[in-house]
């Protein structure tokens, strides 16, 4: 692979907090890329583990690592400080629990100098205990080798993850892009404003990254019942939502409420039997906010959630509970029924009748009936 006569420098941001059984692991994962033009910058956020220690015995081992410590501010301020000691005219970020492939990054300059693109994003492995595999709607998303402006590619927004990806500096400065801070879920604010101000971002089809997957409860997407966590997830998909409305196109503000900004709201239905009076209030006024001008039967979510959404935006709590217990419970694909309007979901815990039909019927796509 050739980048003239001086390969770019990648720097590469990793943020540290009580990590000390997994940071290595991450840290040989970088250091062992087969591009070899690396500044690791390793920001111990205040742990209270081993962590920051380990990473200094990795920076007096090779001088490609440099270490930052500070006071405990959060993911989004520690990858901050993070950019701002990095000197390299390309960034990446790896979280410090997670594995980046060998060939990773020179997969991702390649295509990121072969279009001239602003930035370049590849695809993501759920790496849970054992078992490594690909995410399929990642899979779909990056199925072609290829560069775009958003208004050719809008699905990609639902790609909002900071690690999957490298950013070129100027480019980075030049949209005045940063991670939100003190808040939950602040990769997708910044990836979809890099992704609204590029002129164009590549897309390749290889897995770049490993996500692991952890069951210690310590994962933030472990913890969907707190009204903190719901907070966040609103606030955060309010900023993605108006960095696309400012870019003009209502085809893909339409591509974004209902394919990408509603797409992870099923992991909240699932929390709804149980749940407190204060976080149902807080789900329903943030459904009636986001979707309340175009409904949830319009998403593209699963026919049960889209029933789920419909129900939420009606406020029928108790009827919301009963779908969700009744899905956990079947351990098996909801049924369906054809009927002269045509098919639908078969939830017998609620009257169809009682029922917009558009919130039990199902797609062309999704009939197995």
């Amino acid at each position: 692979m050739k980048f003239g006569r001086r390969a770019p420098l990648v720097s590469v941001v990793v943020p540290v907090y009580d990590v000390e059984a997994y940071l290595p692991e991450a840290l040989d994962s970088v250091l062992a890329q087969s591009h070899r033009a690396l500044e690791v910058v390793v920001v111990d956020d205040g742990s209270t583990d081993g962590s920051g220690a380990l990473a200094d015995d990795y920076a007096a081992r090779d001088p490609r690592v440099r270490v930052v410590h500070t006071a405990n501010r959060g993911l989004g301020a520690a990858r901050n400080e993070g950019v701002r000691h990095a000197t390299g005219e390309i960034l990446a970020f790896a979280d410090s629990d997670d594995v980046v492939p060998p060939e990773a990054y020179r997969t991702l300059l390649r295509q990121l100098t072969g279009t001239g693109s602003d930035f370049v994003t590849g695809s993501v492995a759920r790496w849970d205990g054992e078992r490594l595999t690909e995410l399929p709607w990642m899979r779909r998303l990056h199925r072609d080798r290829a560069a775009y402006p958003i208004t050719e590619h809008p699905e990609i927004l639902g790609d909002v993850f900071a690690w999957n990806k490298l950013f070129r500096r100027a480019f980075w400065d030049g949209a005045d892009l940063s991670w939100p801070e003190g808040i939950r879920y602040e990769d997708q604010p910044t990836t979809t404003r890099a992704y609204v101000a590029a002129q164009r971002f590549g897309v390749v089809p290889e897995v770049v990254y490993h996500w692991r997957i952890r069951h210690d409860g310590s994962s933030i997407t472990q913890q969907r019942s707190s009204l903190d966590d719901l907070r966040d997830r609103w606030e955060t998909k309010r900023m993605s939502l108006a960095s696309v409305r400012d870019l003009g196109s209502e085809e893909v503000t339409e591509v974004f409420v209902d394919r990408v900004l509603a797409g992870d709201l099923h992991r909240y239905f699932t929390e709804i039997p149980g749940c407190t009076d204060a976080w149902w209030e807080l789900l329903t006024a943030g459904v009636r906010e986001l979707w309340g001008a175009r409904s949830l039967t319009h998403s593209g979510l699963p026919p049960v959630h889209r029933l789920t959404g419909w129900l939420v935006e009606q406020g029928r709590r108790e009827d919301a509970a009963a779908v969700m217990t009744y899905v956990a419970g079947l351990g098996a694909p909801v049924p369906q029924v054809v009927t002269p309007t045509g098919p639908r979901i078969d939830v017998p815990v609620l009257d169809p009748a009682s029922v917009d039909p558009a919130a039990l019927a199902v797609r062309d796509f999704e009939i197995r009936v």
